[in-house]
């Protein structure tokens, strides 16, 4: 087809089109006959959501004016054949770290982390019921108040060694990169503290790198909304549920999907002497 056929059949185009055009009527049966070696990316299969719950607690203990020790457990179910929900425990977490405030509206946190994994499915012969997995974690959080609202911006980067359930897998290395939006709306009075009740949506991108990471860099997609409630400075109740989903480790194309109903417990004792607890900086 020459030039001055196009023109009759597409009109004046500009030249980069027509270029275009060229290109892809002589490359455009060489690039058909090479079919065997050209490939779409597999279609992406979303797994049945599993059902879970989580039943967590956040300490926060003053040890001075700027250091705190962060103490989190989690007790994490999900649900089996029988039983929804908390049908089985999968995870226990310990996590631990030392907390420094930099102001009142940014603090580090850097510590490590044991958990426990559970084999949900069926245990097969030379397989363990529970492994051990164990992380080095450091947080960055950033603190945005507004006249009614609280916007919290949380980095968070772990280092993780983990491994299967049979008796012959060795531990892999992974990297975790976290980045959390979350925003507390106060209900009942125009600021956040004692005897408010408040809403907390928040979204956290969970994204992984390492050797054994080839197609799944998204291991986790998490939307979390949550009520709760400040009894004091020092406690705070709050329930909530998340949807998340993120790509199989060994498959990125397999999408697993999860519904958790999460409780949290705050806690903040003060283990500074009386008469060396200070109002908060600025």
């Amino acid at each position: 087809m020459s030039k001055e056929d196009l023109t009759m059949k597409f009109g004046t185009l500009p030249k980069k089109w027509v270029s275009f055009l060229w290109v892809m009527l002589f490359l455009g049966p060489t690039l058909m006959g090479q079919g065997q070696e050209f490939k779409l990316p597999g279609e992406h299969y979303f797994k049945t959501p599993v059902s879970r719950l989580w039943i967590n607690t956040y300490g926060n203990i003053r040890l001075s004016d700027r250091l705190s020790w962060i103490a989190q457990t989690h007790f994490r179910f999900q649900e089996r054949a029988d039983v929804a929900f908390a049908g089985q425990i999968g995870q226990i977490y310990n996590r631990h770290a030392l907390n420094y405030a930099f102001s009142k509206n940014f603090n580090a946190s850097l510590g490590g982390v044991l958990r426990v994994n559970f084999n949900t499915n069926e245990i097969l012969e030379g397989e363990h019921s529970a492994v051990p997995e164990f992380r080095i974690w450091h947080e960055y959080l950033f603190a945005v108040p507004l006249e009614r609202l609280n916007f919290y911006h949380r980095i968070r980067i772990e280092h993780r060694w983990s491994k299967g359930f049979g008796e012959n897998h060795d531990y892999i290395f992974r990297n975790r990169w976290r980045y959390m939006l979350n925003l507390k709306v106060p209900i009942n009075k125009p600021k956040l503290g004692p005897g408010v009740f408040y809403i907390a949506p928040e979204a956290e991108l969970i994204m992984q790198s390492g050797k054994a990471v080839m197609n799944s860099p998204m291991e986790d997609l998490r939307l979390h909304a949550s009520f709760g409630y400040m009894l004091s400075p020092q406690l705070t109740l709050a329930t909530g549920l998340m949807y998340s989903m993120g790509q199989e480790l060994a498959n990125g194309d397999i999408f697993n999907q999860k519904l958790t109903i999460r409780t949290h417990l705050y806690f903040a004792p003060d283990l500074r002497k009386a008469e060396d607890r200070h109002p908060a900086f600025k």
